[in-house]
């Protein structure tokens, strides 16, 4: 059983409880427990007790219930809920707008089970008149079913990437394997995913594809190969495994990671050159030497015999990485390495499940040499939000455990909330005692695009935000981001010096690629941070990276690869 099987077991109980008007404490606790062990890197069914009672929001009766899980495929109290519940009203809760209450009415007045219904009734404009439906909801709702339908072909990459590291790692076992790697769109680091590719190395294909199609988790054998092989994972997605010989590995990978336009240039290059390249290598197809075999090996290969450097995977998607291949401009692209800190993280004084000691510790121990303490603000109650008073009670916290460290320091900041007027939810006179504010929307998504853009460009304007969190709002699969025009978010983050950051929550990745590309462009500065709400949190600084590396980032590009001298002169510039 995956951890991603557990999580959502969690995260159906939350939504079962949540549609029965339960406690919303409970509810929550359920929900975080789910997302926290998405991002856990441990095989949870390998645990023991006390070693799940030490992972985040995890008490002995969630560890119990992970272990009767394990054990028996069922936990009794999600089977007693699915009776209660409609199970089409877990669909409904899906889409985008449709909260559990929502979904309660549509179920009691209308007798709405699946989303076939829902569309249909809405289509046919008799969900108006309901208790605060209205046409502009009708119309958001079938908006939101569209992008479920979009969105059921594919997969957030932070789902999907544990589940391939995982398989690769059961197939490391197998001792005949030489060599073993991921590639396609995954590779690529693309946000969203369709299915898995791997490609492995051994002398005894045969043998692989026995112990490939009778791993953990998989639904069912679509065919099983010699050299090729397809699988159904029980969370739906397609894994294809290929065997390859040693001497084309290189090429074969280069050539299933894509994109497919990527893969058209250099045919074209290649036959400028008198060459062809295809999954087995790269050959002569013109001269005395026709068919002679330049490389294949290795990726680097290819590349080389086609006059370019080497092409970081996830600039394989046409737009432009060939040209500046050719000019030798290709960027120097960040890497984690390059991350000095972090400053956005959460802790136990919010919604964070850990001490700000904890949570300095951690990101010390990863090499970093600062993070930023940014709490909830009041007006976001349910995740605990401080006032003032509790802010400067917090500061004395930090300022005593800086103490304690060498080489590594803990900032005062927030995650200030934007509230519908535009105003900050904390005074100027608090803000300027802190060292880094963050400002966020957190409500009212539904508003216009012109009261979206108010409120971001009055914060923006706020001598004491220093960085836009999560810029769009929205969650992959899950909801859209809210209406803004990201032009003139742009062009006012250039204006006012204000970073706009690029969140590592595997369902954000907000800013994407495109416009964190076009901020750079521009001259934007940007930030890459996790969002940590637990220790664990810091390891999806991964999923961040990526979009920074799809974007064309530098080091350079990116607030937080300062040290933390440097960081701490830009804070007092």
């Amino acid at each position: 059983m995956s951890n991603q099987q557990i999580a959502t077991a969690f995260d159906e109980i939350a939504n079962l409880l949540e549609l029965q008007g339960e406690n919303p404490f409970r509810i929550r606790a359920y929900r975080r427990v789910a997302q926290n062990l998405e991002s856990i890197s441990q095989n949870l069914a390998e645990m023991k007790q006390e070693e799940l009672m030490a992972l985040p929001g995890i008490g002995i009766d969630l560890a119990n219930k992970i272990q009767e899980y394990v054990s028996t495929g069922k936990i009794e109290i999600l089977e007693k809920l699915r009776k209660k519940v409609p199970h089409g009203l877990l669909e409904i809760m899906r889409i985008q707008g449709v909260g559990p209450k929502t979904a309660k009415l549509f179920f009691e007045k209308l007798e709405i089970d699946s989303i076939e219904k829902l569309e249909k009734y809405a289509r046919e404009k008799k969900l108006v008149g309901l208790f605060g439906v209205k046409e502009k909801t009708e119309e958001n709702i079938l908006r939101g079913i569209e992008m479920l339908k979009r969105n059921q072909a594919r997969s957030p990459l932070g789902r999907v990437l544990p589940l391939a590291e995982k398989i690769v790692s059961e197939l490391k076992k197998e001792l005949s394997i030489k060599k073993i790697e991921i590639a396609g769109s995954l590779r690529r680091w693309q946000e969203t995913v369709k299915d898995i590719d791997l490609l492995v190395v051994s002398d005894q294909p045969e043998k692989v594809m026995e112990v490939f199609v009778h791993l953990p988790d998989i639904e069912r054998v679509l065919s099983h190969g010699v050299t090729r092989s397809s699988v159904i994972l029980n969370q739906g997605l397609q894994v294809d495994l290929r065997v390859v010989e040693a001497d084309c590995f290189g090429a074969a990978w280069q050539y299933f990671t894509g994109n497919k336009a990527h893969n058209i240039r250099l045919r074209e290059l290649a036959i400028k050159k008198g060459l062809k390249i295809n999954e087995y290598g790269v050959f002569r197809i013109s001269s005395q030497k026709e068919g002679e075999k330049l490389g294949g090996e290795k990726e680097e290969e290819i590349y080389r015999a086609l006059g370019l450097p080497f092409i970081p995977p996830e600039l394989r998607n046409d737009i432009g990485e060939i040209e500046a291949a050719l000019k030798n401009k290709l960027p120097n692209l960040i890497t984690l390495a390059d991350i000095k800190g972090d400053l956005h993280v959460h802790t136990d004084w919010s919604d964070g499940k850990y001490s700000i000691a904890e949570m300095a510790e951690t990101a010390s121990e990863k090499g970093y040499q600062y993070i930023v303490i940014t709490d909830h603000t009041k007006s976001l109650r349910v995740a605990g939000g401080l006032q003032s008073e509790e802010l400067e009670q917090q500061a004395e916290e930090i300022a005593e455990l800086n103490k304690k460290f060498k080489n590594f320091k803990i900032f005062k900041g927030a995650e200030v909330d934007i509230l519908s007027d535009g105003s900050l939810d904390l005074p100027d006179s608090t803000l300027k005692k802190l060292d880094f504010a963050l400002a966020s929307i957190h409500s009212g998504f539904q508003q216009s695009r012109e009261q979206i853009m108010r409120r971001l460009i009055s914060a923006m304007r706020s001598p004491y935000i220093k960085a836009i969190a999560h810029p769009t709002g929205r969650l992959l699969g899950e909801r859209e981001g809210y209406a803004v025009d990201l032009p003139e978010i742009l062009r006012v983050a250039k204006e006012t010096n204000t970073a706009l950051e690029i969140n590592s929550y595997p369902l954000r990745l907000d800013l994407n690629d495109h416009w964190a590309r076009e901020a750079k462009r521009l001259g934007v500065r940007l930030v890459v941070n996790t969002d940590a709400h637990a220790k664990s949190d810091f390891d999806t600084i991964r999923y961040g990276i990526s979009v920074a590396r799809r974007a064309w980032l530098e080091k350079e590009d990116v607030l937080n690869t300062l040290s933390l001298k440097e960081f701490e002169k830009f804070l007092n510039s």
